[in-house]
């Protein structure tokens, strides 16, 4: 990964150049194809991740197997940096959902420049505060929204500014992104297109009404 594209990365942000460089020096690129993981719940962790290019899912498993998908990395995310700052194992799965492009940073570089430079853990309570306000909202959706409007404010997210967009993961994964079955979200989608509100094409959607959307997901 190029130095500025990492120093973009939150926790990376206030690094200088030479750190920048250390860190880069001492990282590698993984290329990895659809399905493969990164790591499994409860392992042992040396190393965080940033994607590069791609998709990542963050899951957890039930005990019969269920996944529950807690989060959708894309380019520039960041992802398995807890263990740097607790030391104890994965606290989710990470596997890629496409081709993708992985820089794997080991741990010990950036603990020996944090050692030297205490005053750059402000970025990281920076990036920590961040994850917590990802997680209040979650909590708030998961408490104030039905399936239905989570899935509505789901779609949008993933569509962002476009009206056009595919979904890059299998309705299961999505599914397990939006805290519900299968069959609720499909229901939730077969009910938006019988409005008018998106067409389906496949993975392939297109918003036709994203005020109705928009208003649905609050």
């Amino acid at each position: 990964m190029e130095r500025s594209k990492l120093s973009e990365v939150t926790l990376f942000a206030a690094l200088t150049d030479a750190e920048l460089d250390r860190v880069i020096e001492a990282s590698s690129d993984l290329d990895l194809v659809r399905g493969d993981v990164l790591f499994k719940e409860d392992e042992a962790a040396d190393a965080l991740f940033v994607v590069e290019s791609g998709r990542v899912a963050i899951g957890n498993r039930s005990i019969d197997g269920r996944e529950s998908m807690v989060a959708l990395m894309e380019s520039g995310d960041l992802f398995g940096e807890m263990s740097l700052f607790d030391g104890t194992g994965r606290s989710a799965d990470a596997r890629a959902l496409e081709p993708s492009m992985v820089l794997s940073v080991p741990f010990q570089p950036l603990r020996d420049i944090l050692d030297d430079r205490p005053a750059l853990l402000w970025e990281v309570v920076k990036m920590l505060s961040g994850r917590l306000r990802h997680m209040d909202a979650a909590l708030a959706d998961a408490f104030f929204l039905d399936v239905t409007g989570r899935t509505a404010k789901r779609l949008l997210e993933l569509a962002g500014d476009a009206d056009d967009f595919e979904i890059p993961i299998t309705q299961e994964e999505l599914a397990g992104l939006i805290g519900a079955s299968r069959e609720r979200v499909n229901k939730a989608i077969s009910a938006f297109m019988r409005l008018g509100w998106i067409e389906q094409h496949d993975r392939s959607y297109a918003i036709l009404k994203r005020r109705e959307l928009e208003i649905r997901a609050r």
